[in-house]
């Protein structure tokens, strides 16, 4: 997920583009942004994502323009309001237009100010214990907006702190050109070059891979997170996932930025992943069952979270209890619960345990009154953020 983007969900203009397109218009937007934008942004996010029946989520932020007073704190408190349990990924962008990078330069951060952040928000937030609700990955926001020395400097720095390691990879034919015209190299074998795969990496999309490069992940153990709609939403391509599983790539879901999703719905992304699998007229192309794993056991083993994921003795209570009376899911328990969780339309949760404390009753956030939040939050984007 990519929480701030709730500021610039269905903006005229960009409705229609393409990632590169689709960045280059937003970041004109983001480059305002501010600590309280971010804290308000990631509360509405985090809302969404509860309310849909998601009890952990990992953030990418990467978005720190200079002046405004940016930081990882922000989000981190968001995720504390409402009560889910957060990897929260020090984000980065070093590499701005006048080096030939794909954002604004004032988007940009050096990349001394860079490590140095990182080392501070995982001194005081990351908690390495099993259960923990908070814990920091290193997040680097792509291939084409940072420097290959910060890209070897982060990794490093991961090795030696023990945090894992996000960035997004392979999304599209553009990042695609763009790494063989500046590296000589695809992204895949760019971020080999720089020691960036194995099982402490997590790649965002992975849409355009050959079957080396698949096999490549699988050998390494690196994993992927699959967002569906986000791939979808952009034109981007449709991720291999059928031939991912089969060479043992560990895969999750992701919702990706509500600016490319324009929704924060995990439950939804599974639904998708299964139907977006067979498009290319395989009806078997992606069990409903295998679905359900990705939502629940492949998220954990993206995170590297054994105690998530699964209801056992042992493993933390998140649960999510949904009523199998929703007209939602008329006939379908009676066959197969897991298609119906999959394969129906899911409605919101009844209820949702996040380390058992409930975060969301009966249809309702409990730690967070989203109300007194909402009004305020829509005259902030349309003064700040909209089209005007």
């Amino acid at each position: 997920m990519h929480l701030f983007q709730s500021l610039t969900r269905c903006l005229p203009g960009v409705q229609g583009a393409s990632l590169f397109g689709w960045l280059t218009a937003l970041y004109e937007r983001w480059r305002t942004v501010d600590e309280a934008a971010i804290h308000e942004a990631a509360l509405a996010s985090l809302a969404e994502l509860a309310l849909s029946g998601c009890t952990t989520t990992s953030d990418q932020h990467y978005l720190f323009p200079a002046n405004r007073g940016v930081r990882l704190d922000a989000i981190v408190e968001a995720a504390d309001a409402v009560g889910l349990r957060i990897h929260a990924g020090r984000g980065s962008m070093t590499l701005g237009k006048s080096n030939g990078g794909l954002p604004p330069d004032t988007c940009c951060e050096n990349d001394d100010a860079v490590l140095a952040d990182c080392e501070r928000v995982i001194d005081r937030y990351h908690d390495p214990k099993p259960h923990a609700m908070r814990r920091i990955d290193l997040a680097p926001c792509s291939p084409f907006n940072i420097t290959p020395e910060l890209f070897a400097a982060t990794r490093e720095l991961a090795s030696r702190r023990g945090v894992l390691l996000h960035t997004h990879a392979a999304e599209t034919l553009d990042e695609e050109r763009f790494c063989l015209e500046r590296f000589g190299l695809r992204p895949i074998a760019y971020l080999e070059r720089h020691g960036w795969l194995g099982e402490d990496v997590c790649l965002a999309h992975c849409v355009h891979l050959n079957d080396a490069e698949i096999d490549l992940l699988a050998r390494t153990r690196t994993t992927v997170a699959h967002c569906p709609s986000s791939n979808m939403r952009l034109g981007s391509g449709i991720a291999r996932v059928r031939r991912m599983l089969d060479a043992g790539v560990r895969v999750g879901l992701g919702v990706d930025g509500s600016s490319s999703n324009d929704g924060g719905n995990l439950p939804a992304e599974a639904r998708l992943a299964v139907l977006l699998q067979r498009v290319g007229g395989h009806s078997g192309g992606l069990a409903a069952a295998e679905a359900f794993r990705m939502l629940t056991l492949g998220g954990a083993e993206v995170l590297r979270r054994a105690e998530l994921g699964r209801i056992e003795p042992g493993a933390a209570a998140d649960l999510v209890l949904f009523d199998h009376r929703d007209p939602a899911f008329a006939g379908a328990f009676s066959h197969d619960p897991v298609a119906a969780l999959t394969l129906a339309q899911p409605p919101r949760p009844l209820h949702v345990f996040v380390a058992g404390q409930p975060v969301v009753h009966y249809g309702r956030l409990t730690r967070l009154d989203w109300s007194r939040h909402a009004d305020e939050f829509d005259r902030m984007v349309r003064a700040r953020f909209g089209a005007g």
